[in-house]
């Protein structure tokens, strides 16, 4: 029993910070809507629960917070407080990436380990989460992946750069690969960017992972996708982009490398002491590898990769409409052209799938001409620019 004397919300999120009748401090969090709308809020409590007991006491893995106590009916869990660790995505924004390269560093390796630990126990999980109630874990697996099968890509034909050919038969094998990951079946807490990670500001980092209302067994590359292209929250992750061309010359208009383009975005200098970024899908494979050995095959890697890279690409761009309708110079269109951008170099670097490249670089090339607010030079973005919200 824990008895609960006072307690702290943490805007906005649905979480609190509290004090027990021993003195000691418990995060308290409870059910809600989400933005998402895909599960329940009963559905999403009752996964967290069985997802960081799971790890805690069926594998014994120390990465994410411990359940200490639950009551499912009231909608609510106390969870282990990892204080005094803090959000890493706010250090990012607040002091940039290169102060906290080492932070990063083993945010990356954490989210590689996490699979690493996890690969082979599906039916562990599962048997566990089926107690709290129904669960599917093909749709796990699929994610948005399922409604890229089922609806295709109406958006990139809206843009006039439909999927045919080689380009279609490329993107039917990349959604085939996530489906059927293999040996790279692994758990993940389904959001894995930046912002779900808790990190010391000094000294060993010691990093734990948060936010399991959406956990479940994928392919292990979509949580690698997101060390590679911006998340809803970065206009741009990469460590190094000068290595690459822009784009072919006729898809990189001139006014992309223009000091007023550059303007819009521009480098954010780092902080004194600031570290050059390593190479974090690098540090998340190794990490990965270790579990998984099939990741250090670098033609399967390589592809994996840039199929969820694809995936999470064209799940961004049904956001057409939706971005259509904003005012010139919201960030979130620029962002898109970068996301479009991202993937085609990931795959450029790993030598894969160069057809769905090329129609990566050609629809980046589409929205840069139907949006010329959003016509900015993603080389001259720093790693881990925020977007402006």
């Amino acid at each position: 029993m824990i008895n609960v004397v006072e307690w702290t919300r943490l805007e906005p999120w649905r979480v609190a910070r509290a004090r027990t009748d021993r003195d000691e401090t418990v995060i308290v969090k409870w059910s809600g809507p989400h933005a998402a709308r895909t599960h329940t809020e009963e559905w999403r409590l009752r996964t967290e629960v069985a997802a960081l007991r799971f790890l805690a006491e069926d594998l014994g893995v120390r990465v994410a917070p411990r359940v200490l106590a639950d009551d499912l009916v009231a909608g609510h869990v106390v969870l282990e407080d990892l204080a005094p660790r803090t959000p890493l995505d706010g250090l990012l924004r607040r002091d940039g990436a290169g102060a906290h390269a080492t932070r990063l560093a083993a945010f990356a390796h954490a989210r590689g380990e996490l699979g690493a630990l996890t690969a082979g126990h599906a039916s562990l999980y599962y048997r566990r989460r089926s107690t709290l109630g129904p669960v599917d874990p093909t749709a796990d697996l699929l994610g948005h992946v399922g409604g890229l099968r089922t609806s295709g890509t109406p958006q990139a034909d809206a843009l006039g750069v439909p999927a045919r050919g080689g380009v279609a038969r490329e993107l039917e094998a990349a959604l085939d690969e996530l489906a059927d990951p293999g040996p790279f079946l692994v758990f993940s807490n389904g959001d894995p960017d930046i912002n779900n990670v808790l990190v010391h500001e000094s000294g060993l980092p010691g990093p734990r992972l948060i936010d399991f209302e959406f956990a479940g067994y994928r392919h292990a590359l979509h949580d690698a996708a997101y060390l590679h292209v911006p998340g809803p929250a970065w206009m741009w992750v990469g460590a190094s982009t000068s290595r690459f061309p822009l784009a072919d010359a006729a898809d990189s208009p001139a006014s992309a490398r223009t000091p007023a383009a550059k303007a819009a975005h521009p480098s954010r200098p780092e902080a004194p002491g600031s570290a050059a970024l390593p190479d974090l899908g690098d540090i998340y494979r190794r990490a990965l590898a270790a579990g998984v050995p099939e990741a250090e095959d670098e033609g399967r890697y390589g592809r994996g990769l840039v199929a969820a890279c694809v995936a999470y690409a064209l799940s961004r761009l049904t956001r057409l409409p939706v971005l259509d309708a904003r005012p010139a110079g919201d960030d979130s269109r620029a962002q898109l052209v970068a996301t479009m951008e991202a993937t085609a170099r990931t795959a450029d670097t790993h030598r894969a799938l160069p057809h769905l490249a090329g129609w990566c670089r050609h629809l980046a090339a589409a929205l840069r001409r139907r949006w010329p607010d959003a016509d900015i030079d993603v080389a001259a973005l720093s790693p881990y620019t925020p977007r402006a919200r």
